[in-house]
């Protein structure tokens, strides 16, 4: 068993000793794993690097990682199901998302309880620290990653750091959204480079190295630094930055897939440094949002769902908004947090079975090497519409030259919750900053999803625990007209007042890309070199510009606005012309036939659509009683659904 200590720091009673259905009260352990693995064992060798790290009188690697496990005080009470939360940037996200709780500062360890939903129906919930660069803290889970050595020797090699700043500044830190960065080896590398570009797909120019250095500005002036790079001109809203460098110091960043397979193993069977439940978990869950979903996707990928044992780990997984893409977290000097910078993470394969790329030419597929395992879970995929609108969504279930459907895999489901942005909206959270730090032009799209998410939940359980299949996947199609180009969609649009669309030869692309002659070794040579690129397609809208594809929740059946998975960057932020990322929008009708008259807007008025207040209820309760009738949505959410549906109304009625 790799984990061979568990450090408890903490353990207290949950939300104050709350109760919480037949589950009883809960509480809550925090504490640190200590894993020590074979770096030779089969269910290893994916992780690159591993051989190059330090071992023990045993010969095995040793590291550590942050827990948190939230679980009834008598187990005996709970459903005997596990959810392993692959906690996102280092916060414990899990429980107050599936709850619709307001997610707590970053500063914040608290773990809000919201409705109840996981507690009441008896769920656990493991959160484990995986980053290395995370700065650990009581609020962030991170990982102690072991270091690199080769020939006994520390290692050094090309980094690349993605800097998308919002403001105007001179200094940038090294690394994305401020996580810990690889240090600089040389400060006056020569062949150090710093690029630029003006939107996503752009191309690149070269800043002169006479014009940055590594250093960074505070009120002692302008001082060397092997973590920060200064720009004299200064960094501008808006665009894009390159910093290419020879880094120093790296860690084996596979390590982290490795603790979450192996916290997760060590819940599930009896150990002597287990002191934290009497039994073990029936059945145990991934899941993981955005960046961490692409983790889950990744571990797919690599075959990580057999422990060292040669057993299997996790029964199902639900990876959430992580589109088609994997990510930085299993290469040499990889940035788990990195999101957009064209690597690794953006590789082929996409979809689940396996499939000949035409650009590439290369024959894979996800779930390839967990079916040579004979080690594959039941896997429900759920995307929002920005995924698609950034590039990537639609590779799941579309080949790589754009032209057919891809058939399904019988062990996955795909659902686009359409109309919907990245993270669930509320009427608090129509505007300010977004998860980058920018700002939108529009306001932020008011769709929550959660309920959809609370149903795939427990279809996902059914599925793996009594081999109840879950209701088929709804996703954009070719074959049904649903999926179109980006730009056949905006072409479609109807003017909406005062809504901005996006430059159609400025969206988001994936291409083809060339990492390097040493890419199977897991090192990189930068910048890549991309080329062609892969179809971006999206759910066409309907005549209101509502998704037509996806499960539809009532906001789209029965709607009081137009609903979109894109937004454009505010000009205060720069690039007005471009997406905003993982933003979406929402723009109310009309609340009367008067306004829309005034306002010239194409749309029908509430007051048209809908006869009262009580006949808007009486359609949104319809389509929520259909979508529970075809499994897509709790019976116990029909009521949540519609108070929802009608806070929305009562705000877009209030706009008279």
């Amino acid at each position: 068993m790799p984990v061979i200590a568990a450090s408890i720091k903490h353990r207290q009673p949950y939300a104050g000793g709350k109760s919480f259905a037949a589950a009883g009260d809960y509480e809550r352990i925090d504490g640190a794993l200590t894993f020590a693995v074979d770096p030779h064992n089969p269910a290893n060798r994916t992780i690159v690097d591993l051989p190059h790290a330090p071992v023990d009188d045993a010969g095995r690697v040793r590291f550590e990682s942050d827990f948190t496990l939230v679980a009834p005080r008598n187990p005996a009470l709970g459903n005997g199901r596990l959810i392993v939360e692959v906690v996102n940037r280092g916060r414990r996200r899990t429980i107050p998302f599936f709850n619709r709780a307001p997610a707590p500062s970053i500063d914040s360890d608290a773990i809000p309880e919201g409705d109840g939903f996981l507690l009441r129906h008896g769920y656990s919930v493991l959160s484990v620290g995986w980053q290395w660069d995370v700065y650990r803290s009581d609020a962030l889970l991170g990982l102690d990653a072991p270091e690199i050595r080769i020939d006994g020797q520390p290692a050094t090699g090309q980094a690349c750091v993605e800097m998308r700043p919002n403001i105007a500044e001179t200094t940038r830190q090294l690394s994305n959204r401020d996580h810990r960065p690889y240090p600089v080896a040389d400060l006056d590398d020569p062949h150090a480079l710093l690029l630029v570009r003006d939107w996503e797909d752009g191309p690149d120019t070269v800043i002169p190295r006479s014009q940055w250095r590594f250093a960074r500005q505070s009120a002692a002036g302008v001082t060397p630094s092997a973590e920060h790079i200064y720009l004299e001109s200064g960094f501008q809203p808006g665009r894009i930055y390159y910093a290419i460098y020879t880094a120093a110091n790296p860690v084996v960043v596979g390590c982290g897939m490795l603790a979450i397979r192996d916290a997760a193993a060590w819940l599930r069977h009896p150990a002597e440094s287990n002191p934290l439940v009497p039994e073990n978990y029936r059945r145990i869950y991934g899941h993981g949002v955005s960046q961490s979903g692409r983790l889950l996707r990744t571990m797919v990928y690599l075959g990580l769902n057999l422990d060292e044992d040669g057993r299997p780990v996790f029964d199902g997984l639900l990876p959430h908004v992580a589109g088609g893409r994997m990510g930085e977290f299993n290469h040499r000097f990889a940035q788990p947090s990195c999101q957009s910078n064209p690597g690794f993470g953006h590789q082929f394969p996409f979809a689940d079975n396996d499939l000949t790329d035409p650009l590439t030419e290369q024959t894979d597929g996800l779930l390839r090497r967990l079916r040579e395992l004979d080690a594959v879970p039941k896997i429900i995929y759920t995307n929002s519409s920005a995924e698609y609108w950034r590039g990537d969504g639609c590779l799941t279930h579309i080949d790589s030259a754009g032209s057919a459907d891809l058939e399904p895999a019988a062990e996955t489901r795909h659902y686009l919750f359409a109309g919907a942005q990245h993270l669930p909206g509320s009427l608090d959270a129509m505007a300010g900053q977004g998860p980058d730090g920018a700002t939108g032009r529009h306001p932020y799209n008011a769709i929550d999803y959660i309920p959809l998410l609370r149903a795939a939940l427990v279809n996902l359980d059914r599925w793996a625990s009594d081999d109840i299949a879950p209701p088929a996947s709804q996703h954009p199609r070719l074959d049904d007209g649903t999926a179109v180009t980006q730009t056949a969609y905006l072409d479609g649009l109807a003017p909406i007042p005062n809504r901005s669309v996006p430059d159609p030869a400025r969206l988001w692309r994936v291409r083809e890309i060339d990492i390097g002659p040493n890419a199977g070794q897991g090192i990189a040579a930068y910048p890549v070199q991309e080329g062609r690129e892969y179809p971006h397609l999206v759910s066409a809208a309907d005549h209101d510009g509502n998704d037509l594809a996806g499960i539809r929740l009532p906001d789209l059946e029965a709607p009081v606005g137009t609903h979109t998975g894109w937004n454009l960057r505010h000009p205060d932020t720069g690039a007005p012309e471009q997406l905003m990322s993982m933003q979406g929008s929402t723009h109310w009708f009309p609340a009367t036939k008067a306004q829309r008259a005034a306002t010239g807007d194409p749309r029908p008025s509430l007051e048209e659509r809908y006869e009262s207040r009580e006949d808007f209820a009486a359609q949104v309760k319809a389509s929520a009683v259909h979508l529970a009738d075809t499994g897509y949505l709790l019976a116990e959410d029909i009521a949540v659904v519609v108070e929802s549906c009608l806070e929305r109304y009562d705000h877009a009625m209030a706009r008279k």
